[in-house]
């Protein structure tokens, strides 16, 4: 029997049976016209070498109702780097026939850009997934041609047209009226995945419930059911006013925004795939600048700082009455995930289990340290409607920025 069990304070749009592919591309061509859709691809230039790339790319091509592909470009150290990103794309065509737009990151011209908001002191901050899907929202509002726009990584191993079609249909169709759709799936191999949401962003939040009793962003963050999944379509209205954080705190950072500019009934999570597979990091126990260590720290100072934007206090004696409290959760879940794991047959290593719980508790420890040093942190990157109220021209430079990089004939 299908799910379709709702939860929590937004919508949840299941996977029902086998998905008619054609029919759900036919209706978002039929909806191009009002709502057309753009496509940004957060990538690194080291991709191109992997399989996932070649994939995600080779599936583009049987793509139809794209109004726009945007792929914002990292680690491309110079020009022949980049044209070659550029090369790997050039036989995908959105719905009018246009190529895709490369924007390169490390390139002169977008770098006097990052220079020049710096100087205004509006900082786009470091290079990285952040940086980069910001800026590529910035071109897509400069082109004034999407309304929609659906963003996911590009290290999916087992990218398919029906997983990008769930995930703009919710957004792009105008009967449904959301204005933000986060996707969720099932990370399951010979064994369970998704480590930082099973072992620490779910049971953090549950034990921040337990602490704290009713806090409506705790019970918002808690109805997702995969919270730090890159993938999601939204406005670009909302993309306008939403401000994006420039480190590992991207995911939850952009759920605290959408929560502050959209209201509940527009927000939606869509079941998206059946089961997702990509780019496992190491936990780096031992090194809290590397790997799942440094994503959790990351994770855990935007959500602090986001419960503190609405007048949670964290202070020792409370930060150590939440970790106490996260670790049992996180111990209760273990529990829970062997259980599941042996009635399906799949490999579980309790060990490695709890030594993630260990780091990741340690990663919570700093993280509330941190903050209390230093409340305000690294501050996220301004939304669009401050850039242009500051500097008007700037949308128009950006524009010219990308063509100028351009290779001829790409």
């Amino acid at each position: 029997m299908a799910d379709f069990h709702q939860t929590g304070v937004i919508a949840t749009l299941h996977r029902l049976g086998r998905t008619d592919l054609p029919r759900l591309e036919d209706e978002l061509r039929s909806y191009s016209d009002a709502r057309p859709i753009a496509l940004v691809l957060p990538c690194l230039y080291s991709e191109s070498r992997g399989p996932a790339l070649k994939g995600i790319i080779d599936t583009l091509r049987g793509v139809s109702y794209l109004r726009q592909l945007v792929v914002s470009v990292d680690g491309a150290r110079d020009r022949d780097e980049f044209e070659h990103m550029c090369r790997l794309f050039e036989d995908v065509r959105t719905l009018t026939g246009e190529p895709p737009t490369l924007l390169w990151n490390d390139g002169a011209r977008l770098g006097d850009l990052y220079a020049g908001l710096r100087s205004e002191g509006l900082d786009p901050g470091a290079e990285g997934k952040g940086r980069g899907t910001w800026i590529a929202y910035g071109y897509i509002l400069a082109s004034n041609v999407s309304r929609v726009i659906a963003i996911h990584d590009c290290d999916i191993l087992d990218y398919s047209r029906e997983m990008l079609a769930r995930l703009c249909f919710p957004t792009a169709n105008p009967n449904l009226g959301y204005e933000f759709a986060k996707g969720y799936y099932g990370r399951v191999t010979d064994r369970l995945h998704g480590r930082v949401t099973r072992l620490f962003m779910t049971p953090l939040l549950r034990a921040m419930r337990s602490v704290l009793g009713p806090v409506p962003l705790l019970e918002y963050l808690d109805s997702f059911r995969y919270p730090l999944a890159g993938e999601c379509s939204m406005t670009t209205d909302l993309a306008r006013i939403n401000r994006v954080p420039s480190d590992w705190g991207l995911e939850v950072g952009l759920l605290a925004e959408v929560y502050r500019n959209c209201s509940l009934k527009r927000i939606c999570q869509v079941d998206v795939s059946e089961n997702y597979d990509h780019k496992h990091r190491e936990l780096s126990p031992d090194d809290a600048n590397r790997g799942l260590h440094r994503m959790v720290l990351d994770i855990a100072s935007s959500l602090i700082r986001n419960l503190a934007s609405y007048g949670v206090e964290f202070e020792s004696g409370f930060l150590n009455t939440l970790i106490a409290a996260y670790v049992r959760t996180a111990q209760d879940a273990i529990a829970r995930y062997s259980d599941d794991a042996a009635l399906n047959g799949l490999h579980f290593d309790r060990h490695e289990e709890e030594v993630a719980v260990e780091t990741f508790s340690r990663a919570l420890r700093q993280a509330g340290l941190s903050f209390v040093r230093d409340p305000m942190g690294a501050p996220p990157i301004p939304n669009w409607s401050r850039v242009t109220s500051a500097l008007p021209d700037f949308l128009g430079a950006l524009a010219a920025a990308v063509d100028a990089d351009s290779p001829t004939g790409v």
